[in-house]
């Protein structure tokens, strides 16, 4: 009887401790911005924070499946086959933009209009300068610098360039053909920058250049973004809105393992790079405790989480996939074989 008294004390002991620590997290920078604003409310109110390093999807999918982290951060989604093997559970958090920005002085934000084509042919370095024609063709009456286009994208595995690249694929089949759509790819011409930020100080830099990062970033730090033509040719720009209408079909309960892209969607108002973050989890908790905090504190954000992921551009999920995504929690991430979640 005192043995076992003495082990209830220390396993509360140690799940207090858990508790009491901050949560680590690392991977895709897309969602940065709302998980900092998440952790910094729930800190206040549970006194439970949140270590998360932005350093790519590609940097996330390696630490969570070496067990580093407590959670990994995808914007490209894993495969079923690709969670299986590592025994891995994935869940969207919310959906949001990946947005082109340029610096081409006294050009206003969204003046310049670019379509998919147009813009793997920038990235292809087939285009070499803004002024163009096939630039000019889409801008009549706009006058565009004639300055040489400096091509900026990641250096990192990165789930935005998974995205960025999957269009680019879509909508040019020389892209397709040449480079594809994947989280890393061989650049043909440009700059690498690491992460959001990295991508952000060369376009700042450098008159001419053009870049993507993830809209709320490029809000946030003010950065000029483009105008694309979407799947029924209107120009439309990046917006909490038009990510909404661009997830407004998504049929989540149809997506073995969650496993969903939404580029390119049909309906006049749709951004057309658009996409949701997904966060990553071992199907099988080593320790317990720490999987049931990472799991209160996504189940936190689900329920109070949704005004503050808008006021930064981000679209929340829909109540029926907040309820989707905590039946997979009870029935698929466990501790010693039973379940963790039981509902909140």
């Amino acid at each position: 009887m005192l043995k076992t008294l003495i082990a209830a004390f220390f396993a509360a002991l140690a799940a207090t401790a858990v508790l009491a620590a901050d949560l680590s997290g690392a991977g895709a920078t897309f969602p940065a911005p709302v998980y900092a604003k998440w952790a910094e409310t729930y800190r206040a109110q549970t006194g439970v924070g949140l270590n998360y390093q932005a350093i790519g999807s590609g940097g996330g999918v390696r630490q969570i499946k070496s067990k580093t982290v407590a959670f990994g951060a995808s914007d490209k989604p894993l495969t079923p086959a690709e969670l299986n093997a590592s025994g891995l559970v994935q869940f969207p958090t919310v959906v949001g933009g990946v947005a082109p920005v340029v610096n081409l002085p006294g050009l206003a934000a969204n003046k310049l209009r670019l379509s998919g084509a147009v813009l793997a042919d920038i990235y292809l370095g087939a285009i070499k300068r803004w002024g163009d024609p096939r630039i000019s063709a889409l801008n009549p009456g706009l006058k565009l610098p004639n300055l040489p286009i400096t091509v900026v994208h990641r250096a990192d595995g990165s789930g935005t360039s998974f995205l960025f690249t999957s269009y680019l694929a879509l909508k040019n089949p020389t892209w397709a053909k040449q480079v594809g759509g994947a989280d890393a790819v061989e650049w043909p011409t440009g700059i690498g920058g690491k992460g959001n930020d990295g991508v952000a100080a060369f376009v700042k830099q450098t008159p001419g250049a053009i870049g993507y990062v993830e809209y709320a970033f490029a809000k946030q730090n003010k950065l000029p973004t483009v105008a694309m033509q979407n799947k029924t040719g209107a120009f439309v720009v990046p917006a909490a809105a038009n990510f909404s209408a661009a997830a407004a079909s998504a049929d989540w309960a149809k997506a073995p393992g969650y496993y969903l892209l939404l580029l390119d969607q049909p309906g006049a108002a749709t951004w057309p790079i658009t996409g949701a973050t997904f966060v990553l989890m071992h199907k099988e908790q080593a320790n317990g405790p720490q999987g049931l905090a990472v799991l209160k504190f996504f189940d936190w954000a689900y329920k109070t989480g949704d005004a503050q992921a808008s006021q930064l551009d981000y679209v929340p999920l829909p109540a029926g996939v907040k309820a989707q995504v905590r039946k997979t929690w009870t029935s698929a991430i466990k501790s010693g074989g039973k379940s963790l979640y039981a509902g909140g």
